[in-house]
């Protein structure tokens, strides 16, 4: 595999007015995204993982500037995509959102939600632009026939094909999966895991996959993220994070899986206690409200992201105290 990187976020910052009174003056900010760094290889899945409201799918948004970052950039192929035309963005990044039915224009039929990238972009005649669809639909399993019908006549599963067929229609390099199963039924969704483990290798694709359920992304990931509050607080190969993971939070997020059989014993370090409102994040590291080895140094000071051995990096003080290590970004 190349290791160079096919992306690279650079210190990406997100942060949202928070609006009220009757002049709707700004009042504060939610600290969406701070400072985040990390890098994507040609022809891995990257997964991005963490409680709702860590911001990981802020971070996709960014990515393919759906929002705007109050600071960082984002580079791809070495080229910041803020300077790009968004045509070119798109021509090269797609997206694939959670609600396989709220991101379909209902309004539409399969056949024209699926070719609108095309269309958009001027690619080929009106009946060319027709058979790339029916193409498509063939690819992700859905019978070409149905091109013609609106999204609200198909499945929950089928209507998630539908969006990737349309994500996939310009052939991008790099897909951004936003939770891509998760309001999918259980029956389903490793159909469409599998589905797009097989893209994967058919097309050359690249992914950043955003998820909540640790064992979809111990699936599909090759290495992995953990964001809390904003920040990243480990990342490391998958095999490794899940055997050897280093940050508190990592470990409560792991032993909170549920065992597949009664007879498999976890030690239930589970993480207790309220997500701290990102309007006012906690000072020094984020997670010292809730983690059970919470030193002083961990409530002013807020912790590294550091190398601790085959590119496992975490963001601990506890850790650092125990293991040392070299303080290496993630990213250049």
């Amino acid at each position: 595999m190349n290791h160079a990187p096919m992306l690279s976020v650079r210190h990406a910052t997100k942060h949202f007015p928070v609006r009220g009174g009757v002049l709707l003056r700004t009042i504060g900010h939610v600290h969406a995204v701070d400072d985040v760094s990390f890098e994507v290889r040609p022809g891995e899945t990257f997964g991005l993982v963490g409680e709702s409201g860590c911001g990981k799918t802020t971070i996709g948004r960014l990515i393919v500037r759906l929002h705007t970052p109050t600071a960082g950039d984002v580079f791809f192929e070495d080229q910041n995509v803020l300077a790009w035309d968004r045509k070119l963005l798109a021509r090269n990044v797609q997206y694939i959102f959670q609600d396989p039915y709220g991101s379909l224009n209902p309004r539409l039929t399969v056949g024209s939600i699926i070719g609108e990238g095309l269309t958009a972009h001027a690619l080929g005649t009106r009946a060319e632009r027709a058979e790339r669809a029916r193409e498509m639909m063939n690819v992700v399993g859905l019978n070409s026939q149905y091109a013609q019908r609106y999204p609200h006549e198909f499945s929950g599963g089928q209507r998630q094909r539908i969006g990737i067929a349309r994500a996939l229609v310009l052939r991008p390099k790099f897909v951004v999966c936003d939770e891509p199963v998760s309001a999918l039924d259980v029956s389903i969704q490793s159909q469409i895991l599998n589905l797009l483990k097989d893209l994967q290798g058919e097309f050359g694709l690249t992914y950043l996959f955003i998820a909540h359920n640790l064992a979809v992304v111990r699936y599909v990931c090759d290495r992995v993220a953990v964001m809390y509050l904003g920040r990243l607080v480990e990342m490391a190969e998958t095999d490794e994070l899940f055997e050897r993971p280093l940050h508190p939070y990592t470990q409560g997020l792991i032993a909170a899986v549920p065992a597949t059989h009664p007879s498999q014993k976890r030690d239930r370090a589970v993480v207790r206690g309220e997500l701290p409102s990102p309007m006012n994040p906690p000072r020094g590291c984020r997670f010292h409200t809730r983690c059970p080895l919470a030193r002083d140094v961990c409530r002013e000071v807020d912790p590294d992201l550091i190398d601790y051995g085959q590119q496992h990096f975490a963001a601990c003080h506890v850790v650092h105290e125990q293991l040392g290590g070299t303080a290496t970004p993630p990213s250049h």
